[in-house]
This record gives structure tokens, C-alpha cells and sequence, in this order.
């Protein structure tokens, strides 16, 4: 479907809704469509309640791999689901919790969603991509280097699989492949929050930011109101599709730590430690040809506004 009129009534779902992206969609749907009826579905185990502070839609408690979606929900109840629950510890290496979690969760959604064609738009991830040194276009060969990755092109498996059967021909459930996304609402995650957030605890306390050697890793660090944006977009896109959802730039870590010295006004030099992750991606960097093109995407924070925003909101 089409986003609707902002005065229209919009059923949406939210799953995931009480973690990091998630809860930041759920805000900017209540901001932008005031008679929108929005029911996150979540299990906390990667979420908090205080991301949902304000949040006046309906919260349903439950294992998404597990529960009957139709007890819950009457068949034609959304007109949009965003699917955004998921193990997102790129650590855990226990395969059956990874895949069993996050393939049967999306599973249980789709055939949820299948008699009536909900559309979807879910989370994939950069991580589909494994080890590579130039920019990741959406046709490049899947090579996930950890589980959490294999896990995402599953789930793109099982999308590509649902839709292109002759019964659901127009049947819409998009992709979008988020790459470092950093910013508000993300504390809860711990020690699998963003390295922006990392490094700036760190700061804040007056201790040398640690990064691996020698600081020259790059990434794509993108800003969650940009990664929020082209989830929106990629609900209204006239077509099924997988969309990178990135800043379209590569930064080293050498950078972050020169954007959080500006925006915090320190003068930390990093600290530079052994890199114990055979899996760790090197560079990333999203093409963003095809959401630019398709999706009308266009990032608005680079990573100096980024850091600066993002540092601003956590002072305060």
C-alpha cells in the first residue's frame, strides 16, 4: 500500500516495536499520523519499556515464533505490518536460537499476513553481505560471515518464496538491509549498542576510546531517523524489493572518535586493542543507487550532524 494521508486511520503492527528502531518508528508514526492505531507486538527481551514512555496503542506481549497471531489479531485488522523483532546479538552462536527466532518468527507473520496480503516491510541487514572491501549493492552475492547474517537471508529466502507464488501475485513484502545504525533509544542494548554510543560512554567518563588496530575499519554509520525514513519509504513503494538503508558513506573509526571529540568538546586520543572477531566486517558501505532511484531515499545526517544530534539528545 501507499502511506496513507496523515489524517487517514492507519492500522498498523509493529513487531519489535519496544526496541531500538522499532520504538523510534512507533514515535514518528504517532507524530505524523495522529488517528493511526498502532499495536506493537514484543517480548522485551531486546526491547525496554521506556522506549514505548507515551505510547497509547495496543502492546501485545508474546514470543513471535511461537504465538497463534490469530488468536490475537482478526484477519483484515492492519493495513501495514513493520517487522522489526529479531535476535539482533550479532554474538550469539548458538544456531538453532538465531535461526529457529528469527525465520520462525517471520515465518508465523507471513502466513499471518497471507490470505489478505498485508503488505511488510522487514528488517534484513548489511551483515547478508559477510566480508567485503567496496561498496554492498543489493545484487552483490550474499556472504554472511556469523549465523545472525545467515539468518537474514533467510529471511529473504522465505520472502522471495511467499510472494512469488501465483497466488500471491501483487502481494508486496520489502526488505530493507540497515547497515551501523546509531542514535536515540538504542541504551538497553548494552554492549550491542552502536560504537557511537560506546565510544561516548567512554568519553563522557575521560577514558581513551578503545577501538580495534589500528582505528582504520570503516563503516556506514547511519543516523535512526535516516533508517527510519527508508523503512516508511520502502512501505510505500509501489513494488516488492530489498533496499540497503545506510548514509552511503564509509568512516573509520578514527573518524567517529574525531566527530565525538568535536561534538563534546574533548580532546581523546583512541586507545588501539587487538580485534578478537573472526567475523568482523572490515569495511561497509551501502550503494544506495536503488533506494535513491526506487525509493526517492536521501539521508539527511551525515556522521558529523549525526554525532552532534545524537550527543545533544544524550546530554539531555
Amino acid at each position: 500500500m501507499a502511506l496513507p494521508g496523515k489524517n487517514a486511520i492507519w492500522r498498523v503492527l509493529v513487531t519489535g516495536g519496544a526496541g531500538f528502531i522499532g520504538s523510534r518508528l512507533v514515535r514518528r508514526i504517532a507524530a505524523e499520523w495522529p488517528n493511526a492505531e498502532v499495536t506493537v507486538l514484543d517480548d522485551f527481551r531486546s526491547g525496554h519499556f521506556k522506549n514505548l514512555e507515551g505510547f497509547r496503542g495496543d502492546l501485545v506481549t508474546a514470543d513471535l515464533a511461537r504465538v497463534d497471531l490469530g488468536s490475537y489479531f482478526k484477519p483484515k485488522q492492519f493495513d501495514s505490518i513493520f517487522h522489526l523483532a529479531s535476535i539482533t546479538d550479532t554474538r550469539v552462536c548458538d544456531q538453532h536460537q538465531m535461526c529457529n527466532d528469527n525465520i520462525e518468527s517471520f515465518r508465523n507473520l507471513l502466513e499471518y499476513a497471507q490470505p489478505n496480503r498485508v503488505p511488510i516491510t522487514y528488517a534484513s541487514s548489511a551483515a547478508t553481505y559477510g566480508i567485503s572491501d567496496k561498496p554492498n549493492h543489493e545484487t552483490d552475492p550474499r556472504k554472511p560471515a556469523n549465523v545472525y547474517g545467515f539468518s537474514k537471508v533467510q529471511l529473504e529466502n522465505l520472502a522471495d518464496k511467499f510472494v512469488s507464488t501465483p497466488d500471491n501475485a501483487g502481494w508486496k513484502v520489502n526488505a530493507v538491509r540497515y547497515f551501523n545504525v546509531y542514535g536515540p533509544h538504542e541504551a538497553h542494548k548494552g554492549a550491542m549498542a552502536s560504537m557511537v554510543y560506546q565510544l561516548y560512554l567512554q568519553m563522557k567518563q575521560g577514558q581513551r576510546p578503545r577501538v580495534f588496530k589500528s582505528g582504520e575499519h570503516k563503516r556506514d554509520f547511519v543516523y535512526v531517523d535516516d533508517a527510519v525514513e527508508c523503512t516508511l519509504l520502502a512501505m510505500d513503494s509501489g513494488k516488492s524489493g530489498i533496499f540497503n538503508t545506510g548514509s552511503g558513506e564509509a568512516r573509520s573509526f578514527n573518524d567517529l572518535i574525531s566527530e565525538l571529540n568535536a561534538a563534546m568538546g574533548t580532546r581523546l586520543e583512541p586507545e588501539y586493542i587487538d580485534n578478537p572477531y573472526t567475523f568482523f566486517q572490515p569495511f561497509t558501505q551501502a550503494d544506495l543507487s536503488r533506494s535513491i532511484t526506487e525509493l526517492g531515499y536521501t539521508p539527511q545526517f551525515n556522521l558529523a550532524k549525526g554525532v552532534k544530534s545524537y550527543v545533544e539528545w544524550l546530554k539531555g
